[in-house]
Formats: C-alpha cells, structure tokens, sequence
C-alpha cells in the first residue's frame, strides 16, 4: 500500500521533466502509478468482499503514539478502484486533450498525479490524524489544479474559493477529530468504528464538526459555492475531481462513520435535511444553465446530495444503495464532464446555445454520452438504475424521515432526468434555425477513456449481482436487516419502478416545458455562488477593518497593558479558582544574601524607567535590569546562562542606539498623572503574578528532576557543560527551529527596511542598483572622501579616513583595532569549548558580533565593510544549512548527535574531542552572526545614510558618498 501511494508522488516530482522530454505523452507514463493501484486492488477483491482487510501500519513516533495506519476494506476497496481506476484513465484523457505547447504542462501534470495519490492515502487511511493530513494534501492539489490558468482572474477566485470553503470545513473537522480520539481513547478509524464512544455533549459536538469537513468537502448546502465555480479547471481535472475524487472524499467519510453515529441524535437531521435540499437546489439551478460544464456541475451538486442523504441514513439496505450509487455516480459523471471537454476541443464552445448537429457530426461521442447519461437518469438497463432502484427500496421501507426524504429523492430524480435530457440535447440535437456548428474529428484515443467508463456502466446494469458481494460486505457493517436486499437489475414490478416511472415522467415533462422552467427558475432564482463568496469576504473585510480601527489605536503602551491584564486575569483566575498553592513548600527568598541586593538594585533600575523622560536614559535603565537579571544567574552559578544574558543586553542596547540616533530625545507622548497612575500597579500585578506562578509551578513538582537523568547522560560521553549539550544535542531539533525563526525575524526586518528605502523618493543611482558598502571593493572605498588635511596620517581602521575629522576618535580607533581580532579569537574559542565549558555556538556568535559591531562604531559602515567583506545573508543560510543538515544526519539513528565523533591529540592543544555537535554548534555560531551584522548593516548604515542626506553631503546620482558618524 505505502509503496503506490509513494511511487505516485516519486513520479509526480518527475512530471516536469518527463513533460519536456516526452510533451504529452507523458501522460501515458504518469498513468502507471493509478493503474498499477487499481490491478492491485483487483487482486484484493475477495478478501475485502469477504470481509477481511489488508492492514499496514508504521509506528513513526512510537513515544508519542503517533502511528501511520492504512487499512483495505471493503468500502476502501471501492473507492480505491474509483480513484485509480478513474485517475488512470483521466492521465491517459490528458494525452489527447492538452498539445504538446500547453502552459506550464508539466506542472499541471505533477499537481494531478499527486492529487490522485492524496486521495489514494486518503481512502486508505485507518487513522483520523492520517486521514486529515491527506485531507488537506487534496486540497492544496486542488487549488493548485482549479487555479492552473492563473493568467485567469476568474481560475484565482474560483481556486481561492475551494480553498477558503474546503480548508475551514477541514479546520472544524480537525478539531472534531481530536474529540473523537480523546473520547474512544484511540485515534484508529477502525477501532472506532467496531466500539463507538458514548453519545456524550462533546461526542456529539464533535460529530457536527466532522460532518461540516465533509459536508463543505462534498460540496453539500450551504457549502455547494465552491464546486460550481471550481469549473474554471480544465475539463480533466472537473472529471476526476468532481466525479470519482476529492468530492466524493465527504461522501466516503459519511460513508465510513455512520456504522458508529447514524445513531447521534445531530447525524441524521443534519444529514437527511441538507443532502434533500441539495439534491433539489442543485437539480434545479441545472435546468436555466448554458454551459454543459455547468449543468454538470449543479447535476454534481445535485448527485452529492442525493449520495450523502444515502450514506447518512443508517441502516442497512441504504448503506448498500449509497455504495452502489457512488459506483454508478462515478461511471457515468466522469464520462459525461470528459465528452464535454471532446465537445469543447472538437466545437471551440461549451453553450448548448450555439451547439447544433453536433451528434451527427460525431456519432461515436454522442453514443458513450447518451450511454453515460442514460445511466444517470437511471433508465434501465444501466448501473444508474439498479442503484436507485436499490435506492428507493431503502428508503420506502425505513422510518418516517426516510420516507419523507424518498419524496425529496423522487423530485431530485425528476430534476435529475429534466437536466440531463437538457445536456443531451444542447450538446448533440439540432436546433432550429441554427446552422450545423463546425467540428473536427476525434481520434479514438480521445473517445477510448469515457467511452470505457460508459460501458462499464451498462455491463454493471446486468451485472450489477457481481458487485454486491463486495459492496453487501460494506452494507454488513450496520444492524442487519430484517429483510436484507440484495443488488440485482430487476426486482419485479413494484412500488419502487413505479417511483422510478413517475421521476421519468416528471422529468420529461419538465424538459419538454424547458422554456418555461428556464423562466420560473430564473425569476425565484437564489443568490449565485460569486455574489455569496464575494458578499461574504467583503463582509468580513469590514468587520476586520472595524475591529481593528477599534482595537489598534496606535498606543504600544494600550497593547501591552492589554496583554499584561489579559495574562493577570487568566492567571488570577486559576489561582483563586485551583489554589495550586496548598500544600506548596514555603518558599525561599534568596539562596544568597547577595541575590537579594542584586534582585533590589534592578528593581530600582526597572522603576527608575517610569521616571525619565530622554529615551537614551530608558535605554539604559532597561538594559541595567537585563545586566541584573545576569548578575543573578551568576550569583547562583549559571555561567551559561550569565555570559549569553550579557551578551544579548549588549547587542540589544546597541541596536536600540543605533534606532534612536534619529528619533527625539525626549519621549513625545504626554501621559497623564492618572495613567502613570494606572500603569505602575497594572505591572507591579503582572510581575508579582507571574512570580507567584514561577513559585507555585516550581514548589508544586512531584515528579523527580529530569536534571540528574541528562546530567548522567553528558557524563556518558564524558563532557561537563550540561546546558551547551542539551541545546545542541539531546535537544537539537529544539535549538534548530529556533535558529530558523532568528534567521526569518532578521530577514523579516531587514526587507522591511530596505523596501522602505527603496520607495524613498531620495535614492541614489547606488542604491537603485541595490548596492552597499559590502559590494564596494577596496577600490570604490579608496575614492570616497577621504577627510581633509586635519585627520591622522596614521590609519588604524581600514575604512576610517571615510569619516570626516570631526566624527573620528583615534582612542576608539586604536582601541577597536587592538581588540577586535582577540574577541574573534575568543568568540572560536567560546564555540569550541561548549562541551565542557560556558559557551556555545549562540553566545560565540554574539561575541563575534561584538566585534564587528566595534568596528562599525570606530570606523563606520565602510569599515563594518572591510571586516566583514562577505553579504550577511551568507553567513545566515550557512549557518541554518549546516544546522540544519547535521539535524537530519542525527536521524540516520535517532539518537543523539554525538554518534558522530571523533578524538585526537594535538601538540599545543593537547587532547581534543569533536563530534557532530560541534558542527552544529559551528551553524549556529554563523547564523547568530549573519543576524547581528544584518541587523547592524539594516540598522546603522539606513541611519546613516539619513544623517548624510539631511547634512548635504551625498553626492547625487550615485556619486561617492561622504562618511557621517556612526555615533
């Protein structure tokens, strides 16, 4: 099972190139993986029809429980042989429908063979979290192939409109998931299925959201919006998805848990009345449409209703009708949307309106399409009509609700037959008074797929006894039946031919009186599906734009005490209501008198904040509480902690001044004495309540420390520094998606800075061209400015005759120089002592930072420039690549990384130790650098450039740029 499913997404990935190699033929070759499902699931019909079941499972994350289930039954074995089967025949339709000039063709190509072996894992799937992330995988697919024609305003919304329906209905579904594997204590389809949990409130909550996933994938009102206008795909995709694909995965979820809720007091009323109504709004909005893709696509609507009312009932006669129904559905929609797109290639048209004698010009496509359409009107002897039949018997004889929905159904039957006597005639009549359309030939290749399909459907009629074995053992899953029916072509003069006989006459009727229906349809006709998609999304827009203007007033000072009252309710609120803190240990207020005098003096600095009125003094203030919370960390000996806690206040207060050199000094907003009255103990609430709920948390523990455990563990591969080895090793996939959201923060920022200068009105031509002082080579630097007699001949910093002599320090300058390449040597040696000394690849990194960022500061970004010749974004993909690839080479054992190691000896350093680790270690160390060097560069040298040109001293149209301060 798991091996079909992979090799159609393997081949999928090869669709380009097989595309441009082979052009359309490709197609035959994508068509294997389908095929290859459909003989295998041929070779396992007997044991599916005789109630057996082939299982697969694979316990990827055995700690947690997370287990990948497939299971073939009777009811996956159906819709396997539909999904493949149809899947195949579709790619080989393709050969013939798409030339070899086809936009974008190998892309198309790719997006429809995976979306077959989506469906194929879908349909397989005995797991609910398995089953929902092949769920979405067809969604994506699907929007990718509604939206193929993107050059298309009408194929973006109607892809974004399958998009938005088919994803919310698939959020609540997630969510009712979860309550039903909470509630059965087991997330396997199969388990809960043969032992449902109790009817409870929740079960039942839960059993209304998973029926919206697959009501809103199947298209049923009110979420039938989407389907119509998903007609905006090419002809191959509307034939697999809408008739033996994505929107028959709602119908087969209905299908696979009635067994358990049919039961639920929410299912049947929910089922029962929206799958009537659909069944009877989509018939009759087909009546009044032109375009045969159109009539088919509200007959779809129509039909899906019709299937999920079936599905939906409950017991066991409907349960059989359902299955075979989604058999005969198949059979005859698929051929049906693919002669339509043979009419289309043949015609150049669609509307039945300009279509005339089209059947005698193609004799062999009007043949399958009268064949195929005969079925869904359900005239004997085809599969269509054995399945309503099967129908009707079912519903005749069940409760009152069903018998009410039997006249439902017998309407739609009528509207069925009026709509599709409708397609036959606009396609292939002659009408008169208008002349014969021209066509081309069609080749039988082109014919051979729905032509196959329609006989399938008229050899089934007869023989259809040979399915019920397969589709009885599905049936079998529900309460047996008094009087069990079985599937047969005829079942004697009846009530249910008799029913059968009315909906013909109906429908006849109705056609015959098309013009009129057209007209009475048209006058009491409902909102389209655009006008209730774009209604909605501009409502919403509105509302968000109202919620927002209310909310968002521009005071960052509102939204953090918002945050912060939000956070003491909630807090508050489980203190009072749990009170966690009985039985508590007392708690300490120091370990060390020292914390205490260190713990005051920064709550001093963090008052005396409130206080001041310049921004540099708050700066500072605030980052004095951040040297005090490492004063603390050293106080109780965290080294680790104390040295990155440095490091990071540095690097943050320098980049807050480097902000503000262009803000004013003072802060501008006037605060009332009432507010600053207000926010004093709306923070003094939120720090005391976030202490208190460290203290309960930490006092509350009664499970033993995992301390000692991973202690014991670094002892194991013989290092010290407990906190370095976790980050990177025993917890490394942690420490790398950290790295990779540091990495999208700074780029984040830093093209938000740049597109802003880019849409400066100011520019120079340098800049047009996106140039920086890193793509200046020491040729362009030695032409710029370079100060006036007055500066030293003494040159100390590479680019620091780039500053004009009032903004040179020659003690910075000298100071800078002689430290810069030591805090690089100790920045390496932070990195590799990490094992068994405070350090790190994160800390390494700022340090490195440190000293560029001297740099920068001593000699401005022209020197930032010559330290780091190379672009950040460099250093930052590096690092996160090699972070990255070393993460994944820890799962060659899932294990820890030091798997990998190596020891050896050198002379001045003695014994040294590498493993995997510090490798790792070694791309986080690149991309904490590439960070703060995009920051810097983003930052300082933007802020620059706004004090060169607000001094006058830029030159103009990408002359050589004067030096401005850094300071």
């Amino acid at each position: 099972m798991i091996a079909l499913i992979v090799a159609h997404f393997a081949l999928a990935a090869c669709a380009g190139p097989l595309v441009h190699r082979l052009g359309r033929r490709a197609f035959v070759v994508l068509a294997m993986p389908p095929a290859a499902a459909t003989v295998w699931a041929l070779t396992r019909w007997n044991t599916a029809a005789s109630g057996g079941a082939d299982t697969w499972s694979w316990q990827w994350i055995p700690d947690y429980g997370v287990v990948v289930d497939l299971r073939l039954d009777a009811l996956s074995e159906l819709m396997v042989l539909l999904a493949a089967g149809v899947g195949a025949l579709v790619l080989l339709y393709c050969a013939s429908y798409f030339t070899d000039d086809t936009p974008q063709l190998g892309r198309f190509a790719g997006n429809l063979l995976a979306f077959a072996g989506a469906m194929l894992a879908l349909v397989l799937a005995d797991d609910l979290i398995t089953l929902y992330v092949f769920w979405e995988l067809t969604t994506v697919f699907s929007y990718l192939l509604i939206g193929h024609g993107s050059e298309h305003r009408h194929s973006r919304r109607s892809a974004l409109q399958a998009l938005v329906v088919t994803t919310l209905g698939g959020l609540a579904m997630l969510v009712g998931f979860l309550i039903l594997g909470h509630a059965a204590g087991t997330y396997r389809i199969s388990a809960i299925v043969a032992d449902p949990p109790e009817a409870t409130l929740a079960v039942s909550v839960a059993v209304v959201l998973v029926l919206c996933g697959a009501l809103s994938k199947s298209a049923i009102w009110p979420f039938s919006m989407w389907l119509p206008n998903a007609m905006a795909a090419p002809t191959p995709v509307s034939a697999y998805l809408h008739a033996a694909a994505m929107v028959k995965a709602g119908v087969y979820l209905v299908a696979r848990l009635a067994p358990a809720f049919a039961d639920a007091p929410v299912w049947k009323p929910v089922v029962l009345v929206l799958g009537g109504a659909t069944m009877l709004l989509g018939g009759w909005r087909a009546l009044r449409l032109n375009d045969l893709k159109l009539v088919l696509a509200y007959g779809t609507v129509s039909q899906l209703g019709f299937l999920t009312l079936l599905a939906g009932t409950g017991n066991r006669n409907a349960a059989l009708a359902a299955v075979a129904m989604i058999l005969g559905h198949a059979l005859f929609k698929a051929p049906l949307f693919l002669v339509t797109g043979i009419v289309d290639h043949a015609t150049g048209t669609r509307d039945l309106r300009k279509l005339s004698g089209v059947g005698r010009s193609l004799p062999y496509v009007a043949a399958v399409a009268v064949l195929a359409a005969a079925s869904m009107a359900a005239l004997p002897p085809l599969l269509g009509f054995a399945a309503k039949e099967a129908a009707f018997e079912a519903l005749l004889h069940g409760t009152t609700a069903e018998r009410w929905a039997l006249a439902v159904v017998v309407a739609g039957s009528a509207l069925t037959t009026a709509y599709t006597l409708r397609f036959v005639w606009g396609a292939f009549a002659r009408k008169p008074g208008l002349p014969d359309t021209p066509v081309h030939g069609v080749g039988w290749a082109f014919l051979a797929p729905p032509a196959l399909l329609a006989v399938l459907g008229l050899v089934l009629g007869p023989g259809v006894g040979w399915t019920d074995r397969l589709l009885g053992a599905y049936a079998d899953t529900f309460p047996a039946d008094p009087h069990p029916y079985h599937l047969a072509l005829w079942h004697g003069l009846g009530t249910a031919l008799l029913l059968s006989a009315l909906a013909w006459a109906a429908g006849a009727v109705l056609f015959l009186g098309r013009t009129h229906v057209t007209r009475i349809s048209r006058r009491i006709a409902w909102p389209t599906a655009d006008s209730v998609f774009g209604h909605l999304l501009l409502g919403q827009e509105r509302l968000a734009l109202q919620v927002t203007g209310f909310i968002q007033r521009g005071s960052l000072s509102v939204y953090l005490a918002t945050t912060l009252l939000v956070m003491l309710a909630g807090q508050l609120a489980v203190l009072v209501v749990d009170t966690p803190w009985d039985g508590a240990v007392r708690p300490r207020l120091w370990d060390n008198p020292l914390q205490g005098a260190v713990a005051a003096l920064t709550c001093a600095a963090a008052l005396l904040c409130l206080t001041v009125r310049r921004r540099m003094k708050a700066v500072v203030l605030a980052g004095l509480t951040g040297y005090g919370a490492a004063l603390l960390f050293v106080v109780q000996g965290a080294p680790d902690l104390a040295l990155t806690q440095f490091c990071v206040e540095t690097v943050s207060m320098i980049v807050f001044v480097l902000v503000l050199r262009r803000m004013p000094v003072h802060f501008q907003e006037t605060v009332s004495t009432w507010r600053r009255a207000a926010r004093i103990p709306v923070a003094l609430a939120s720090a005391a309540t976030v202490g208190v709920g460290l203290w309960v948390a930490a006092a509350a523990r009664t499970a033993q420390p995992a301390g000692a455990a991973m202690v014991e563990e670094v002892a194991d591969h013989g290092l010290k520094d407990v906190v370095a080895t976790i980050l990177v090793d025993l917890r490394a996939w942690d420490t790398m998606g950290e790295s990779a959201v540091l990495a999208a923060a700074a780029i984040g920022v830093t093209s938000l800075i740049y597109l802003h200068r880019r849409s400066e009105g100011t520019m120079s031509q340098e800049e047009l061209q996106g140039r920086t002082a890193w793509s200046l080579s020491a040729q362009h630097s030695a032409r710029l400015p370079q100060g006036d007699d007055v500066a030293p001949e003494r040159s100390w910093l590479a680019a620091g005759s780039t500053l004009a002599p009032e903004h040179r320090s020659i003690v910075f300058e000298v100071v800078a120089r002689l430290l810069f390449h030591p805090i690089l040597v100790l920045s390496v040696y932070l990195l590799f002592c990490a094992e068994s000394l405070p350090g790190g690849g994160f800390v390494a990194g700022l340090v490195a930072g440190l000293a560029m960022i001297t740099r920068y500061l001593a000699g401005g970004r022209f020197e930032l420039a010559e330290a780091a010749p190379l672009q950040p974004g460099l250093f930052t993909g590096l690092g996160l690549f090699i972070s990255t690839g070393v993460g994944l080479l820890g799962l060659v054992d899932g294990t820890v990384l030091h798997a990998f190691t190596y020891h050896g000896h050198l002379p001045v350093f003695g014994d040294y130790h590498l493993s995997t680790s510090v490798l790792f270690d070694f791309g986080v160390y690149l991309l904490v650098l590439g960070v703060v060097l995009d920051i810097v560069r983003a930052l300082g040298a933007k802020v620059d450039r706004q004090i060169e040109r607000a001094a006058g001293v830029l030159a103009p149209e990408g002359g050589p740029e004067a030096g401005g301060s850094p300071r």
